[in-house]
């Protein structure tokens, strides 16, 4: 009997170990595989908010409240979360754009972007470019313009090859794979700001010659940090991806480079005009929209209505 028993207590605790081994082995291959994929999948709403604001404090009241007008008011059921880090509004801006299918830009398929680094550098005289930097890589090399290059091939090649695939469900395993490659995610950044930058230029030129231009770079231009391009450059996109993100202003100089219309919801200015912001110019409404939901204007996930 003495053996049973002992026989009986092994065979518990062995198999108490295995359940929690299989439990750990589960947990870490899930960490393994979600940590690899930068947007990650729908989620219900409401559920999200009673996860993350739980409690009876003032702060998570007011947030709950925020949640509720956008699921109700706003007609948003489900959330996107999006990876938290200094790219994270490009990344939820594009992901958008690629998993409607939305095409290329006129005037990027008018032009060779390409050749726009040779382009500003050769026949405008911006030499400058090439202190472009690439985020949190803080790229230093004589070949600036052969890396900007490949970011700027590898944003239209995607971007022309997602946008061809009608069918939505095929879209979008292709976007799921391809923000789950950090490599060509932040390939595609750096091009998407390098293109920010061009328009950043060309306004510039249109100033100077008394041309009209979007009356957000105006706003640009009027900052300290922000009076000239190089300036902006310098003090601004060279940070974007390592030590910063978008700023307001930047926002609308996303949405015009990219040619959509950005609506953000920020839920820390629920009860406010401000709680729905439209980062479009007056003149632009035929642009497809992509849609933004933050609580602090630094982190932003994608709101969906429905799936």
């Amino acid at each position: 009997m003495p053996l049973i028993a002992a026989a009986l207590w092994y065979c518990r605790q062995l198999y108490m170990y295995l359940a929690h081994l299989l439990k750990w082995w589960s947990r870490y291959l899930r960490r393994k595989f979600t940590k690899t994929q930068s947007v990650l999948a729908a989620v219900d709403l409401l559920g999200y908010c009673a996860e993350k604001w739980p409690g009876e404090t003032e702060p998570a009241r007011k947030m709950r409240e925020a949640y509720e007008d956008l699921f109700w008011r706003h007609h948003v059921k489900y959330i996107l979360q999006v990876s938290r880090d200094n790219y994270c509004v490009l990344r939820a801006v594009l992901f958008q754009i690629f998993n409607q299918g939305i095409p290329l830009p006129p005037w990027m398929k008018a032009i060779d972007v390409l050749k726009l680094p040779e382009k500003l550098l050769y026949s405008q005289g911006c030499n400058w470019i090439q202190q472009y930097s690439f985020g949190p890589e803080h790229y230093a090399s004589s070949n600036t313009l052969g890396k900007l290059r490949k970011c700027l091939d590898a944003l239209k090649n995607q971007w022309m090859e997602i946008s061809s695939i009608k069918n939505p469900y095929e879209r979008g395993n292709l976007c799921s794979a391809l923000f789950g490659d950090e490599n060509v995610e932040r390939q595609m950044f750096e091009a998407v700001k390098f293109i920010m930058l061009y328009q950043v230029i060309e306004a510039y030129e249109c100033l100077n010659t008394q041309e009209r231009i979007p009356g957000f770079f105006h706003l640009l231009f009027l900052r300290d940090t922000s009076l000239d391009p190089l300036s902006y450059m310098i003090n601004h996109l060279n940070s974007v991806g390592d030590k910063r993100g978008l700023d307001q202003v930047d926002l609308f100089l996303l949405g015009y480079s990219l040619e959509v219309k950005i609506v953000v919801y920020r839920l820390s200015k629920f009860n406010s005009k401000d709680f729905r912001a439209d980062y479009t110019e007056a003149g632009q409404r035929d642009w497809h929209e992509v849609a933004l939901l933050t609580e602090d204007d630094q982190q932003y996930h994608i709101p969906v209505t429905q799936i």
